[in-house]
């Protein structure tokens, strides 16, 4: 399918006037910046040296007061407190993260994650007996627990209270705990709405250290834990998640707590600098494949562990299961590529809706992703599990898939989620209807061009535009992710040097080196899965690409090579 190029509109800022120390990078950065929504001078110094300092008082979050006052009642009266969490990458580290920082004041506290079949999404009614069996009073929910009303309210029954960490889309309703803390309430004036769910339990635990007297930096030992999160959970990196990624990415790089230096040991990245692209395809799938596979207990046991020995032990185990998961992944999404292609009806849909019994609940959300990618569509994959049908649902850009759900509630025993990633619980018998309804349902609200693959392009450069200096200016920027992606960069009618050639296994990648008619500067860059241009390139015509611009991987000697993610010729290009 061809890619659309989307030059992004800029509003008007003066943003390249004030920022003069960027010299003769300026005019590009400052659209950079200004596509970032940074307007000026103050705004671009908090953005590129951001610093703790920089926090908000995790006191303007709704409820906040309430909670600590409880965690510190709990503490004098020498209660049992639990900490539970879902078993995904964000609900491990966040449990790792309060449980570690409160068991340095308090020993009456454990750590509960719930079985993913057994259990499933949130907060379990079999976790709140556990707990009432073992005198548990408090129960610290991180991750979940925003739309769990009834079973709050079961807890209460028993004298047990709960303060709830979430970060997902409440309901109407909110339930009856101590406290809700969660940025997206509508009435929480937080400023920072998109925490993940370890950086709302990482707020709570600054206002407990705040209001004990306890110095920053001994919080700031498990900033590590928090960016993970904000990596794997795919928030958006501006802001104060910024701020927490930057310090988290600075920890993990110099002193990773000994559960996260065995998982970088074994996924083979140790001796290189850590980029939030190696949390996202190597770290964070590790720790999600122990909740897919086997327990999420297993992750938390890593992360909060102290031995070096018994880390390293528990870090091959959890890459045994991510071996496992990347089999039932390809699997699954083999099987499911094979059933759209055998279905007309299917294939011409405007969203991808597929329910097999047998297929493992561990692995249906990246099946998800995996087609919603390939078809550019909304996706929502589906299996049984104890009675029930559990889905996962993922989004194109721009499109919110959590809307389309809520849609279909009435057909849903429970849903929740996010703009671009939700879960839901239905009945088998309200399988058929859901997916005509949410077909239904997509096809009246989505845009045309949301189901067309885009490029979001910040500038149309020349070659010649990207030096060693420019380059050093475009690293700041880092660390990306949603809200701050990689600058993309249009270059138009390029030639070949004439030394371009196809590499790889079945030569199915381009190694270009390329150059413009009014300039003698060559540029070298990579274009995978582009080798079947290679003729084309070499006809001696322009063309355009589509590209980033990375440090060189192949050649040590050369400071920088383009990524090149699409070539466009003649009036291919927009």
């Amino acid at each position: 399918m061809e890619k659309r190029w989307s030059i992004k509109e800029n509003p008007d800022s003066d943003i390249e006037a004030e920022l003069s120390a960027f010299e003769n990078a300026g005019t590009i950065i400052g659209r950079l910046l200004a596509g970032r929504g940074i307007r000026n001078q103050d705004e671009a110094r908090a953005f590129f040296y951001p610093h703790i300092e920089h926090l908000h008082d995790p006191f303007l979050m709704k409820d906040m007061s309430a909670a600590v006052d409880r965690i510190l009642l709990a503490l004098s009266r020498d209660e049992k407190i639990l900490v539970y969490g879902d078993y995904d990458v964000d609900g491990t580290t966040s449990v790792a993260l309060v449980y570690s920082f409160l068991r340095e004041f308090h020993s009456r506290i454990d750590y509960y994650i719930p079985d993913r079949n057994d259990e499933g999404y949130g907060i379990s009614y079999k976790s709140i007996d556990l707990a009432e069996e073992r005198k548990v009073s408090l129960v610290i929910a991180l991750d979940c627990g925003i739309k769990a009303v009834e079973k709050i309210a079961y807890a209460k029954d028993k004298g047990i209270d709960f303060i709830i960490c979430d970060h997902h889309t409440p309901g109407h309703v909110l339930p009856h705990a101590v406290a809700c803390l969660d940025p997206k309430r509508a009435d929480c004036a937080y400023p920072e709405k998109n925490l993940s769910g370890c950086g709302v339990g990482f707020k709570f635990m600054q206002a407990f250290a705040m209001r004990k007297g306890i110095s920053p930096e001994r919080l700031m030992q498990y900033v590590d834990l928090v960016v993970v999160s904000i990596a794997s959970d795919v928030v958006p990196v501006i802001g104060e998640n910024r701020t927490l990624a930057i310090s988290g990415l600075k920890k993990l790089n110099e002193n990773p707590c000994t559960g996260l230096k065995s998982i970088i040991d074994v996924a083979g990245i140790g001796e290189r600098h850590l980029k939030v692209s190696d949390i996202v395809f190597k770290i964070g799938p590790r720790l999600n494949a122990a909740g897919r596979i086997e327990s999420g207990n297993d992750a938390v046991r890593l992360l909060i562990s102290t031995d070096e020995a018994a880390a390293r032990r528990m870090s091959r185990s959890i890459n045994e299961c991510n071996e496992t998961r990347k089999d039932l992944d390809r699997n699954i999404t083999r099987e499911a590529l094979s059933i759209i292609a055998a279905d007309p009806e299917l294939k011409n849909r405007k969203s991808t809706v597929l329910y097999r019994p047998e297929w493992h609940q561990g692995v249906i959300g990246i099946v998800a992703s995996r087609l919603t990618s390939i078809f550019c569509r909304p996706a929502v994959v589906m299996t049984r599990t104890n009675g029930f049908i559990t889905g996962s649902a993922r989004s194109v850009d721009g499109y919110n898939v959590y809307q389309a759900i809520e849609a279909c509630q009435d057909l849903l025993e429970n849903f929740g989620g996010h703009t671009y990633a939700a879960g839901l619980t239905l009945r088998p018998e309200n399988v058929a209807a859901f997916s005509e309804r949410f077909e239904q349902v997509v096809a009246n609200t989505i845009q045309p061009g949301q189901l067309i693959p885009q490029i979001e392009v910040d500038a149309e450069i020349g070659l010649k535009d990207i030096t060693p200096d420019f380059f050093r200016h475009l690293k700041r920027f880092r660390p990306h992710g949603p809200g701050n992606p990689k600058p993309v960069f249009v270059t138009r009618h390029v030639y070949d040097f004439g030394t371009s050639k196809v590499v790889g296994k079945n030569k199915e990648h381009l190694m270009l080196e390329l150059i413009e008619s009014d300039s003698p500067k060559i540029i070298k860059g990579i274009a995978f899965g582009k080798g079947h241009l290679l003729a084309k390139i070499k006809k001696s015509q322009p063309f355009d690409i589509c590209y980033t611009i990375e440090e060189s991987v192949y050649d040590k000697h050369l400071p920088l090579q383009l990524m090149v993610t699409d070539i466009q010729f003649g009036n291919e290009s927009l």
